[in-house]
């Protein structure tokens, strides 16, 4: 086939192709909002991978996979008189011109902070704009974001308003306060699996502070973690194999061997 340079117009043509109701695509022809929903977070996930992974000559694919969604959204919005591709720029331009008054506007924020703030008040006027009832903080979060992240969320919200420590001490003893509260349900005489899950859940919590306030991401260390045991164990079977062993068959000690054998060679 030969190469064509494609625009933006193109991309809602196409689209607007696979969703006719006499010669688009049957599966296109089926969707709805909800059932595109687990494709759009597959999609910005395999971005997030390929970032990850370092194979920025795969980005502009992934990237293109995750625009493909907010163009069948848009098609969705358009076919049923709602909005169309067009509204979704008008709405996240007008979003970025608001949000940055010290770049489009007269505003003059001295540094990162002031930038945050002035980021998180806007945010709550916004929301209240949209619901006269929308006076907290932790309004419009939602719900179905990964719970990692959503508790990053949280807490990210309650420390623009002032409600967080603002030194690290105290964030690392809460940690150590949360883990003896496991323990404590861990040796009652009869346990109780909703408070052992109560506190579980709050020592999780307070690790996610801890990682907030050294300035990382949750999620993105918790998958560097999940990469570096999957890379490890992967080296232990590998080693295993070697050797003509079965981990069922070995003691936890021969086991813990060859895991040290496999970090020390990293």
């Amino acid at each position: 086939m030969e190469h064509y340079n494609y625009s933006l117009g193109d991309l809602l043509a196409i689209m607007a192709a696979l969703r006719d109701p006499e010669n688009g695509c049957p599966w296109d022809l089926k969707q709805d909002f909800a059932s595109i929903v687990p494709h759009t977070l597959e999609e910005a996930y395999e971005v997030a991978d390929t970032i990850e992974r370092g194979a920025l000559n795969e980005l502009p694919g992934e990237l293109g996979d995750l625009l493909f969604q907010v163009v069948f959204y848009s098609r969705l919005g358009e076919e049923q008189s709602l909005f169309n591709f067009g509204d979704v720029v008008q709405s996240i331009s007008h979003k970025l011109v608001r949000r940055h008054p010290h770049v489009f506007g007269n505003a003059e924020l001295d540094g990162e902070e002031q930038v945050k703030a002035n980021w998180e008040q806007t945010k709550a006027v916004e929301r209240r704009s949209k619901d006269a009832t929308a006076t907290s903080a932790l309004d419009d979060i939602p719900r179905n974001l990964p719970a990692l992240s959503r508790a990053n969320k949280i807490q990210k919200r309650c420390s623009a308003v002032g409600f967080d420590w603002r030194e690290l001490p105290p964030v690392v003893d809460k940690i150590h306060e949360e883990l003896d509260e496991v323990m404590a349900e861990l040796d009652q005489p009869e346990q109780d699996p909703d408070r052992v899950a109560d506190e579980l859940g709050d020592l999780l919590f307070a690790c996610v502070n801890l990682v907030r306030h050294l300035k990382q991401d949750p999620e993105a260390v918790l998958r560097r973690a999940n990469d570096k045991f999957e890379r490890r164990y992967r080296g232990v079977e590998q080693a295993l194999q070697a050797d003509g062993k079965d981990s069922r068959d070995c003691s936890l000690d021969e086991l813990d061997a060859y895991w040290r054998q496999i970090k020390a060679g990293e």
